[in-house]
């Protein structure tokens, strides 16, 4: 409750200032962090100091219930959301009987919670898993502080979609024509349906090997290590000392981004 008053005490003194309520939430999310007042709670104290309201307390209802925000009733209503956290709120108030106003008292002044939506990720890693990650990542950057040569030797490969566009550009369609004539008109380009998956491996100066997946090329195992064969015969051709431990050079460290090869 105390850090709810200290809030609202801030939202009228900036707003005395002559901030915006936007920029008021944006430095109690800065200041509070996750126990600053949401944007809703922010516009409507902003309100109230703009109609012209001085005190920052909550105003005394006629005909409600001084045990509505005891300490008991709080901690109750903090075990219940606990127990299970994606209970409504009409679920979580109808058993122990409290109004709306008084719900919303407990939830956004006293408990500061508001329901937010789960966050979408790829996947849910298990404890070793990202145990395994956190090793793999800590071992490059070890590297890196042992040998000031290791980024340079990494080839590191991604891959993308690419549209077909018309390659005609403007100049290329320019055209003669007499005071009369009309002049000539040509759409401008659009991206068309058709796409094709763009394979490329660079590393620090630049690209050493790209080429096109075939339509209808499933992009499975397989065919990822006959385009890593094409790219190491590439870089052999272009350096012919990389990836030879026979003639004293380093091997060429190679790192890929497609989760199918991991």
């Amino acid at each position: 409750m105390v850090e709810v008053k200290e809030q609202r005490i801030c939202i009228k003194s900036c707003f005395k200032l002559n901030k915006t309520a936007a920029e008021i939430q944006r430095m109690l999310r800065e200041a509070f962090s996750e126990q600053a007042l949401s944007q809703a709670r922010t516009s409507e104290w902003f309100k109230h100091f703009k109609d012209g309201r001085e005190f920052v307390e909550d105003r005394k209802h006629s005909g409600q219930s001084t045990t509505c925000t005891t300490l008991e009733m709080i901690a109750k209503v903090c075990e219940i959301i606990l127990e299970d956290r994606k209970q409504t709120i009409h679920n979580v108030f109808n058993c122990i009987g409290l109004s709306y106003g008084s719900r919303q008292c407990i939830l956004a002044d006293e408990l500061n919670m508001r329901r937010i939506a789960a966050k979408f990720v790829p996947r849910l890693l298990k404890n070793d898993q990202r145990d395994h990650r956190v090793q793999v990542c800590t071992k490059p950057q070890k590297a890196v502080r042992h040998d000031p040569n290791f980024l340079p030797r990494v080839i590191t490969g991604d891959e993308s979609w690419l549209y077909n566009y018309d390659p005609e550009t403007k100049q290329q369609s320019s055209q003669w024509k007499t005071p009369s004539s009309l002049r000539p008109k040509k759409l401008q380009q659009v991206r068309s349906n058709i796409k094709s998956m763009l394979i490329i491996f660079f590393y620090i100066l630049g690209i050493v090997h790209k080429e096109f997946v075939p339509p209808g090329q499933i992009v499975n195992g397989n065919f990822y290590c006959e385009v890593l064969r094409r790219m190491r015969k590439n870089v052999r051709c272009k350096w012919p000392g990389c990836g030879r431990t026979e003639t004293g050079c380093c091997t060429m460290t190679m790192r890929l981004h497609t989760p199918r090869l991991l």
